[in-house]
């Protein structure tokens, strides 16, 4: 079972470290501890850049701006466990927050979007405008073992007609004639539908 790690960060004017919250996210110019229990040559504080992105060795890069510490914890266990013979136990905390003008300027519009169905982590996401759909499936932890791969759907409502049109995405070509790509990017308030995978599907 992965384990998570209660994020600390230090508020700018006040003495002593507080307790972060989990849903808060992270900004860049902030500084980020990572610890790896089983591979302690792995602890590292990494700095957030300007693109919101992180650099770990034996992952390289990842998206952490917009998101918690959870989220960057669960996708660098994903990442790694390659490199381990089970899962690695891998800690994310905020170590520093970025000086505080350069949050002011670095603060996302995050946008909702939404997943039902056969993945490990299905509800409503707040994401990056510019999140494509296949970052967004893997927001969600990726598909669970029974999901129909060729029929997942792009729900996608018109605000201006209200009229919903449902684009079909074949994960395993990641397009193609009949799918939209892998890097179609989402609108606040999309949701996508992964079915179960039939008996002989």
């Amino acid at each position: 079972m992965i384990r998570f790690l209660t994020a600390f960060f230090l508020m700018a004017g006040l003495a002593g470290v507080a307790t972060a919250q989990s849903g808060y996210r992270i900004q860049p110019g902030d500084t980020l501890q990572i610890e790896v229990l089983e591979d302690p040559n792995l602890n590292r504080n990494v700095l957030v850049l300007p693109d919101g992105s992180i650099s770990v060795p034996l992952v390289g890069t990842v998206r952490a701006g917009g998101r918690n510490v959870d989220s960057v914890a669960q996708t660098l266990t994903s990442e790694l466990a390659g490199n381990f013979a089970v899962a690695p136990t891998v800690l994310v905390s905020v170590a520093a927050l970025a000086p505080r003008d350069l949050r002011r300027q670095a603060e996302p519009n995050l946008m909702n979007v939404y997943i039902v169905g056969e993945v490990n982590q299905p509800g409503r996401k707040e994401v990056l405008p510019g999140t494509t759909l296949i970052q967004f499936l893997a927001e969600a932890g990726g598909l669970s073992r029974f999901a129909a791969e060729k029929r997942i759907q792009l729900r996608r409502v018109d605000p201006a007609s209200n009229q919903e049109t449902v684009y079909r995405f074949n994960y395993r070509t990641m397009g193609g004639a009949d799918s939209i790509s892998g890097t179609t990017v989402l609108a606040p308030g999309d949701v996508i539908v992964v079915p179960e995978r039939r008996l002989f599907e």
